[in-house]
């Protein structure tokens, strides 16, 4: 049975993963390098060696979760702590949280920071994953079957909303829109939660005008229409990346020959990390994570569609729609497709909290994956061991 198990991991999606993973810790170092000397003073290979033990770290937190199996997890002995232990951290953060980014998204435990919001995520996915799951047979009734899971996601979101981190807190409401699209409700009801939200939102929206149409946020609404009209203050970010996309071409000038990475380019190793890859490897780099990425999340997909547990289901829409979400948020914002919003490229980016609940929710795919395809495989071989005797039954009764 062992073997059987062993048989049916998703390997090309751990090979995918830890292949993005280290060509993300390699980036980081060439990214870094310079930014952590000038500006902060540190070593040039500092941000590089903390990645290098979030990765490890990740590789054991990836392989304890994809060996856990992901049914326990719908277990209220296992929801009611995390929901528990979720609203705590976030609450926690306005006592004893610290600031970075004009946001008290941060706990700071001397070597490390954690960010709490980045585990919520996946919170949120595994309770509305396990709660829509369970409700499958009254999904319809809007009263018993829809709005008691999403008091939890509206909590969530204001906590984070109110750090303030609305980047985040957006993306975290994307995920659950697409599990809550994803968990076989109907349109009707689908469409009554949209107009709930609107109605929540307008008044929100008007108590906290100052906080989210900050000088700050418009400004980059203003450079994201034309960075070069103001590139020395509010366009200097995209105008830079810019640069570093324009600059690498085909081929790229070469790894670790970045330009804008000098001091030019904010955060290179972090929000901006995909300009110093295209000015670096060119577009071959640039291809190799955006088909990394496009490979993660359609697989991701397709695990949903093919595992017939609907919180197995679930749990993997949910996770490759936020990987998915993620990506183009961080591609979108550092092309100018939409405004910057601060997002770390999945996998690739600079982040330890980041990269450790990626690692965490890539295990709880692959799990996923390891019992579609041996359910399957048990399945398939249960029938061809059944047809014989089916057979010669038939043919017993056809003698008779």
């Amino acid at each position: 049975m062992l073997k059987k198990i062993l048989k049916s991991y998703d390997y090309s999606l751990i090979i995918v993963v830890l292949m993005l993973a280290l060509f993300g810790l390699v980036m980081v170092y060439s990214a870094s390098m310079v930014t952590a000397m000038q500006r902060w003073d540190y070593a040039s290979d500092h941000f590089y060696q903390r990645q290098k033990i979030f990765l490890l770290a990740g590789v054991f937190v990836f392989t304890v979760a994809a060996l856990f199996p992901y049914k326990a997890m719908k277990s209220t002995k296992i929801l009611g702590p995390m929901v528990l232990f979720s609203l705590v951290g976030l609450g926690a953060l306005f006592v004893f949280g610290h600031v970075a980014g004009n946001a008290q998204s941060w706990f700071n435990l001397g070597p490390v920071r954690i960010q709490p919001s980045e585990f919520v995520k996946l919170c949120v996915i595994i309770y509305l994953g396990a709660v829509y799951a369970k409700k499958q047979s009254y999904i319809n009734q809007f009263n018993k079957g829809v709005v008691p899971p999403l008091v939890y996601l509206v909590l969530v979101c204001s906590l984070v909303a109110i750090q303030p981190d609305f980047g985040t807190a957006a993306i975290i409401f994307m995920i659950a829109a697409a599990i809550i699209l994803s968990s076989g409700m109907n349109w009707k009801n689908i469409l009554k939660l949209a107009c709930i939200g609107l109605f929540i939102l307008a008044p929100v929206s008007l108590i906290m005008k100052d906080e989210i149409f900050s000088e700050n946020r418009l400004s980059r609404l203003t450079s994201y229409s034309d960075p070069f009209a103001d590139e020395q203050v509010s366009g200097y970010q995209l105008a830079n990346a810019y640069y570093a996309i324009g600059s690498g071409g085909l081929t790229g000038l070469g790894l670790g020959q970045s330009v804008q990475k000098l001091g030019y380019l904010p955060e290179p190793h972090t929000d901006f990390i995909i300009a110093v890859i295209s000015e670096e490897l060119g577009i071959f780099g640039v291809g190799f994570v955006l088909l990394s990425l496009a490979f993660i999340v359609l697989k991701g997909i397709y695990i949903g569609l093919r595992c017939k547990d609907p919180f197995g289901s679930l749990l993997a829409i949910g996770i490759s729609s936020m990987i998915g979400i993620q990506s183009f948020i961080n591609l979108g914002g550092a092309s100018g497709i939409i405004p910057l919003t601060g997002v770390p490229l999945p996998f690739v980016s600079y982040g330890g909290s980041s990269l450790l609940q990626l690692f965490i929710s890539m295990g709880i795919l692959v799990n996923v994956s390891m019992f579609v395809n041996y359910e399957a495989k048990y399945k398939s071989e249960k029938a061809q061991q059944e047809e014989p005797k089916t057979k010669q039954n038939v043919s017993a009764y056809r003698v008779r």
